[in-house]
């Protein structure tokens, strides 16, 4: 069984290779929200990898991203609001460098005043976060860290994580940063089972279940933290296998279907969408008879389990306790996650109908829609915005 530790580039969303198609082999916290939230969406990203247009929501992420990850590289006295905020400018150039096709965000702005206004957003979402959290008193083990791991089922895992801090007593918290807004309590499983997903990774590569998961959202400027056990982790390994056995039998029989929401409104695939009147490209992979696919099983190899509904225990047993675009890897900032999600709770989009999606049966897999991916492994415990419920909390 291998896993690797390591701090490696993220590639960025020009690198997929139009048209070469291959079967998944891998599943990150974008690509399994993918599946869940629409499971022909996922086809589209890592299957045929259409291309999409940049976003300035996620591209503004990427930028302050890279602005916090590079702060830390001065001394602590010179980790300053002032000298963040003088940075953006610099990560901008130096992403566009990188890829020249985000330059057509700005096309029709010939006097610059759109790309100020962006970057004087982006400028005001890195000082929020000195508001949130004092940089001088920060030394983080570990930034922009990639990790991977392969689970006894032969599934591997994969991500990135913005900051791994480590206390003098070896505790470990893991933190994301979010450009958009909070969502309301309800609308908290997403970016909930991205942390616990990352947590499932870090125990497995470490050993030792991190002590905290922390969300810091920059967009309202509150910080959500989440303590995580070794039960609930578990709970989650057995629901990302029940959905990884969903996605292997899509990709067995070509069968992916739409599922409509009200994030359909970001997506860039509507042209070649069903719900939209269009007709989806020609599948690139061979195919085989939904029965037979079933009957011999379908995990790439893995010993994922086939049967959801054993993988994934109920609801109620399992919650006893969520920008970057690229096929696998979390690169950049993920549009959907970023762009689309938070839009899409911010609009009232319950997050149980969002990571609730009936993976196996709009996938034409046959597989239970809560045992797969709709069960809110883990979730069962969120904080309301005056204080927190169970292990959750706003601080």
């Amino acid at each position: 069984m291998g896993s690797s530790f390591e701090k490696i580039p993220r590639a960025g969303a020009s690198g997929r290779r139009a048209g070469s198609a291959e079967r998944p082999m891998a599943l990150s916290p974008s690509r399994a929200g993918d599946f869940m939230r629409c499971p022909l969406l996922y086809r589209f990203r890592v299957i045929d990898k259409l291309p999409e247009k940049p976003s300035a929501a996620a591209t503004r992420g990427t930028v302050v991203h890279a602005v916090l990850e590079r702060l830390f590289d001065a001394p602590a006295a010179e980790r300053t609001a002032a000298g963040a905020r003088a940075m953006v400018p610099d990560e901008w150039e130096k992403l566009l460098a990188k890829r020249p096709e985000l330059a057509e965000l700005f096309e029709d702005d010939p006097r610059g005043e759109r790309l100020a206004g962006w970057l004087g957003d982006a400028e005001r979402l890195v000082e929020r976060w000195f508001t949130l959290e004092d940089p001088t008193r920060l030394e983080p083990a570990d930034r922009e860290l990639y990790v991977e791991t392969v689970l006894d089922s032969g599934l591997t895992l994969r991500g990135f994580i913005d900051r791994v801090d480590v206390a003098p007593s070896g505790e470990v918290r893991l933190v994301d940063y979010k450009t958009g807004k909070a969502p309301a309590p309800r609308f908290r499983s997403e970016p909930l089972f991205q942390m616990q997903f990352y947590a499932l990774v870090m125990w497995r590569l470490r050993g030792v279940v991190p002590r905290r998961l922390q969300l810091v959202y920059l967009g309202s400027g509150d910080v959500l933290t989440y303590d995580p056990g070794e039960e609930e982790l578990r709970a989650v390994e057995r629901k990302l296998l029940a959905l990884w056995e969903a996605i292997a039998l899509a990709t067995e029989t070509g069968d992916w279907r739409p599922k409509p929401s009200r994030l359909c409104g970001w997506c860039d695939h509507q042209a070649v969408c069903p719900e939209f009147g269009g007709t989806p490209p020609p599948y690139p992979l061979p195919v085989v008879d939904a029965g037979a696919a079933s009957a011999a099983g379908t995990g790439f190899g893995s010993g994922a389990p086939a049967d959801a509904e054993e993988a994934v225990p109920d609801a109620g047993a399992a919650s006893a306790a969520e920008a970057r675009s690229g096929a696998g890897t979390d690169a950049g900032v993920d549009a959907g996650a970023e762009a689309g999600a938070d839009a899409g709770a911010e609009a009232g989009l319950d997050a149980g109908a969002v990571t609730g999606v009936d993976a196996g049966a709009e996938a034409g897999a046959g597989v239970d829609a809560e045992a797969a991916a709709g069960a809110e492994v883990g979730v069962g415990a969120v904080a309301s915005g005056q204080g927190a419920q169970g292990r959750m909390g706003q601080v």
